[in-house]
């Protein structure tokens, strides 16, 4: 039960449909602006990509930097800590494009 426990936290890290995009851009890119994570999930309103960062920020798996300048700059990055998360992140990103390739063997590619 201990275990399922400690899954159960990572895993709230990860759920959803937005996290693991949001840090697979950051980790691609490095630090990002928000307009330009955005760009790069043309899909995410700007309220999810922002609560979904929040979430992120405050398990300390990415860092918002605020720069007070007219107008303001923000910048995202992954964490130190964070960097953990890359070989996870990765192992699920290999294993979702060789599931996709199973599945057009399985039933073609116009399924």
């Amino acid at each position: 039960m201990t275990s399922y426990c400690k899954f159960e936290t990572a895993l709230e890290i990860l759920v959803g449909k937005w996290k693991p995009v949001i840090l697979l851009r950051l980790f691609e890119n490095g630090t990002m602006r928000f307009s330009e994570l955005q760009k790069t999930i043309p899909d995410i309103t700007k309220k999810m990509l922002t609560q979904q960062l929040r979430e992120l920020e405050y398990h300390d798996i990415v860092h918002r930097e605020v720069y007070q300048q007219v107008p303001p700059k923000v910048e995202y990055s992954i964490t130190e800590y964070g960097r953990g998360l890359h070989t996870v992140l990765q192992a699920m990103n290999d294993w979702g494009v060789g599931h996709i390739e199973h599945l057009n063997e399985l039933y073609g590619e116009n399924r």
